[in-house]
């Protein structure tokens, strides 16, 4: 008897950073998870490939703030402001940024979650690892007033 594999799920990034990016991937990947992670360099490319990918969009999106060509928020708004199924996807805030107004901001733009990035790269897999256990189907729409702090 064949054993069905599990489908992977897809995540996505865009941050500008390339060591963000490369840590990103490489902590997914020490996670061994079922999970196809792409990591693009701003804003902008993001959008570009999900406008291109519209039959195999990401279960996820992790958007940095600070980005050039086109930030954070503005991806954000822009995928929040689009048809189903892109404004459906799960977008979690992952910045540096501790900062009330831009998590207040984060959420009035329809963000999901919002992550201050840690420090070590331990911390940064613990976060994913927490983060890609959530029960998104037990949470009814956008909790507003919860967010991850690592």
């Amino acid at each position: 008897m064949l054993q069905q594999k599990k489908p992977l799920k897809a995540i996505y990034l865009a941050n500008d950073d390339a060591d963000e990016r490369m840590l990103f991937l490489s902590a997914m990947e020490e996670l061994g998870l079922p999970v196809i992670a792409k990591a693009y360099e701003d804003g902008q490319e993001l959008l570009n490939m999900l406008y291109q990918e519209t039959a195999s969009l990401p279960e996820m999106i992790f958007l940095d703030i600070h980005m050039p060509v086109k930030n954070g928020f503005e991806c954000l708004e822009e995928i929040r402001n689009a048809e189903e199924p892109l404004s459906c996807i799960k977008v979690i805030i992952l910045s540096t940024s501790s900062s009330p107004q831009d998590i207040d901001l984060s959420y009035k733009m329809g963000a999901d979650f919002y992550a201050i990035r840690p420090s070590s790269f331990k911390e940064l897999k613990d976060l994913l690892q927490d983060i890609l256990a959530i029960d998104w189907s037990a949470t009814a729409g956008r909790n507003k007033t919860k967010f991850l702090l690592f």
